[in-house]
């Protein structure tokens, strides 16, 4: 017979055992799906990687003038040397090497972003492309799906069913008749 002493130490061994493999499988899990490993994207042969949004990014845009991070993280010899010199007066440097510093900076400046681009030709080509394509496809659908014109459309059935209305003499207060001349046979 088992002691009661013995019976938690078997119960605690078998909720220790089941933690260590719960723990195991989310450490798996989280080894293939962390930010840092690049993966095959669905099936495409392409690798990708995430990119960590926690900490501050570098982007080029008009509402937001400066942007989290410079544009240039490691910096060359010649780029160094430059950001010392900028901590001394601003009148020795040249043109050039305030440009420079500014490109370390910045990837564009506001004119650069402002700049028109010829993405305006493409949605139109795109608008008119589809259209044409919509106005094909109507026509097809007039030749080939409906039905032929009923013949109460055509003009000699139209001249007809006048005529037939002006002997009948429909609304002859204000209406149709009311503007035919029956003496000289024309409209008033």
């Amino acid at each position: 017979m088992v002691s009661q002493c013995q019976q938690p130490k078997k119960a605690m061994q078998h909720l220790t055992a089941r933690r260590v493999a719960g723990l195991l499988s989310r450490r798996g899990v989280a080894a293939f799906s962390s930010s840092g490993v690049k993966m095959a994207s669905h099936g495409h042969g392409g690798v990708t990687e995430q990119t960590d949004m926690s900490v501050p990014l570098y982007w080029d845009r008009l509402d937001t003038p400066l942007p989290d991070r410079p544009y240039k993280d490691t910096l060359s010899d010649a780029d160094k040397s430059l950001k010392q010199k900028e901590k001394g007066p601003w009148n020795s440097l040249s043109k050039e090497e305030k440009l420079a510093l500014y490109r370390l900076t910045f990837n564009e400046t506001y004119a650069e972003m402002k700049k028109p681009t010829g993405e305006w030709k493409t949605v139109l080509g795109g608008i008119f492309f589809f259209i044409g394509f919509t106005g094909l496809v109507v026509l097809w659908q007039r030749y080939y799906v409906y039905p032929p014109h009923p013949r109460t459309l055509d003009d000699e059935w139209q001249a007809m069913q006048v005529k037939r209305m002006l002997d009948m003499r429909v609304n002859p207060v204000e209406g149709f008749s009311a503007k035919w001349d029956y003496e000289k046979g024309q409209w008033k």
